[in-house]
């Protein structure tokens, strides 16, 4: 007999990825990455992908967004 909490369990092994923007995602370990995407070096369960991402990622902005703010930040 198969309870509730048993369809619930989620076993996927995920990757920490991460596009262009620096900006940072999980995607199962056995799919292909999705365009525009690289391997942040980071696999395991979706918490402990989900941490190593709210470890690393202290800053949310994009790169294109922090690069003019700072070019900006220069010329005054």
């Amino acid at each position: 007999m198969t309870t509730a909490t048993d369809e619930t369990v989620d076993n996927t092994v995920y990757r920490v990825i991460v596009n262009y923007e620096e900006q940072y995602s999980i995607w199962p370990a056995d799919r292909e990455l999705p365009l525009g995407w690289k391997d942040a070096s980071k696999t395991g369960s979706k918490e402990e992908c989900l941490a190593y991402i709210k470890e690393v990622w202290t800053d949310m902005r994009p790169l294109s967004l922090r690069k003019a703010m700072e070019e900006a930040a220069g010329r005054s």
